[in-house]
């Protein structure tokens, strides 16, 4: 059976991610979250002091990381960094607020985005982020572009939190949506934009399983759809 690749980009708390790896699981295919990447070499640049002025100092500690994504006995994809389960630390506040200066450093996506290559390299993948159907793989077989109403991403990304033990206001988290997709969409270097030919989906008002199950039903005509 013809395997493909499925792009799925957009903003923050859209449920991009949750409906990535479901949309994996059905299909039998490896689902990376390219945003964990990036967190994870934030998470690394603040524990480790770098200085993002500094290119000779993003370019050693670039050298320094390997992230690696292992699949838990629940059958849920964690990441890891220099062999350490990194999946919580990921996903806090102060990861949150730095992620996208870091990734819009050009020596940060370049080096992400090789690596980001080289697992779809032999496609039967489904991969989350910023760029993928734009700059990772603009030849991607099933493109997405998934967005939703900033209250909705605000309850969703305050939930998750929640869920992490970790409380924090709304103004707060609206407030760092709001600065990130400002980022995202207006660094240089691969900025967060909806590919030409990627189908958009607004999930404010449609569930987790709607919105996997219209990402499926794309994905397999896709599949099943003859090369021309």
């Amino acid at each position: 059976m013809r395997k493909i690749i499925v792009a799925i980009d957009g903003y923050s708390a859209c449920g991009k991610s949750t409906t990535a790896k479901e949309t994996a699981r059905i299909l039998g295919y490896r689902y990376i979250d390219t945003g964990a990447m990036y967190r994870a070499v934030t998470l690394y640049f603040l524990d480790h002091h770098v200085a993002l002025t500094n290119p000779k100092e993003v370019d050693r500690a670039l050298e320094q990381i390997k992230i690696t994504f292992r699949v838990n006995k629940e059958g849920r994809s964690e990441t890891f960094l220099n062999g350490l389960n990194v999946e919580k630390e990921i996903r806090d506040m102060r990861v949150s607020e730095n992620v996208s200066q870091v990734s819009a450093l050009p020596a940060v996506r370049h080096a992400m985005v090789e690596q980001q290559r080289r697992m779809g390299k032999e496609r039967a993948v489904v991969m989350d982020g910023r760029d993928i159907g734009t700059v990772v793989f603009p030849d991607a077989e099933l493109k997405m572009f998934m967005s939703a109403d900033i209250l909705t991403r605000a309850f969703r990304r305050q939930k998750e939190l929640l869920g992490r033990d970790e409380l924090v206001d709304i103004d707060s988290i609206i407030s760092n949506l709001l600065k990130r997709d400002e980022l995202d969409s207006t660094r240089k270097e691969s900025p967060l934009r909806k590919a030409g030919d990627a189908i958009e989906l607004d999930t404010s008002h449609i569930t987790v399983e709607e919105q996997v199950d219209e990402v499926v039903r794309l994905a397999l005509a896709r599949i099943l759809a003859r090369k021309n």
